[in-house]
């Protein structure tokens, strides 16, 4: 007797479950990021969905293929799951050309997540950088909802873009700047004529703002060039290395460590992570 298609997909990790797309943001001036909100076409699929932010999920189009992109909505927030996604491949090109209403697929959740139960009882510094902040962005919506926000301390944020035009959920972050248990610190390397906020990179502005390290964790994510000029402002505030949280999503494949390509010394970044502290990060081989 043949099984149900449900079943199929409940288990069998490669078969993506089919999804609608209800909602389409152009996210910056340049029109490459978009966030896409995402509704189950079967309720059971929906239900079974459970992810934590800092997961990710493989988008699939068919005909096009799949990838790899973190979850950009927090589980707080029901019926739809979101994804910002750059113009960049052949799948996400495909991605970009598509139309509300359209059906594609979504297979995960996959990967670990942030620390949640780490960081309960805790200030938090996120720290977050260009289109890298998606992620980062789940992670403060779930902090910050109603029946979260008493599990969690003091939250500062520090938010960089190249341009105002490439700032991302830019009604989130007007809402955020008004609600008086956030310390939202939102910059631009470079204003133009219509900016009123900050300008500078974001280490000098990790370093203006100088969160205390006392019961503090950073969560930190963003182009590479970022991180490497952030962390040793961290160092010197006198975060430790175990105490300083980061993503390698970058280096995402296949979600279930069987392709082989996101090895890092004896972990599978896409099992094992994406999300590892420094120190454990100091454990492995320099790849990353």
């Amino acid at each position: 007797m043949q099984k149900p298609l449900q079943q199929i997909v409940a288990e069998n990790p490669y078969v993506p479950m089919p999804v609608e797309v209800i909602k389409i943001i152009t996210e910056v001036d340049s029109k490459d990021i978009k966030t896409f909100r995402l509704a189950f076409v079967n309720k059971e699929d929906e239900e079974r969905f459970k992810y934590i932010p800092g997961q990710f999920a493989e988008l699939s189009l068919f005909g096009k293929g799949e990838s790899p992109i973190g979850i950009a909505s927090s589980p707080t927030q029901k019926g739809y799951i979101e994804f910002t996604v750059q113009k960049a491949g052949v799948v996400t090109s495909a991605l970009h050309e598509m139309e509300e209403g359209t059906l594609m697929g979504v297979r995960g959740p996959l990967g670990n997540s942030w620390p949640i139960e780490f960081l309960e009882g805790k200030n938090i510094v996120i720290v977050g950088g260009g289109f890298a902040f998606t992620t980062l962005r789940s992670l403060i919506n779930y902090m910050i909802f109603e029946e979260n926000r008493k599990r969690f301390g003091k939250i500062t944020v520090v938010y960089g873009a190249r341009s105002p035009g490439l700032l991302l959920y830019k009604d989130e972050l007007e809402a955020w700047g008004k609600r008086g248990d956030i310390d939202l610190n939102v910059t631009v390397d470079k204003g133009d004529s219509t900016w009123k906020g900050r300008e500078g990179f974001v280490p000098t502005v990790c370093k203006e703002v100088a969160p205390s390290k006392e019961n503090a964790v950073t969560v930190i994510c963003g182009p590479p060039i970022m991180i490497r000029f952030t962390l040793p402002v961290f160092f010197d505030l006198g975060f430790s290395k175990e105490n300083i949280i980061t993503s390698l999503e970058m280096r995402m494949k296949c979600g279930i460590g069987k392709c082989g390509r996101c090895n890092v010394g004896s972990k599978y970044v896409c099992k094992d992570g994406p999300v590892f502290s420094l120190a454990e990060l100091d454990k492995l081989t320099k790849e990353y």
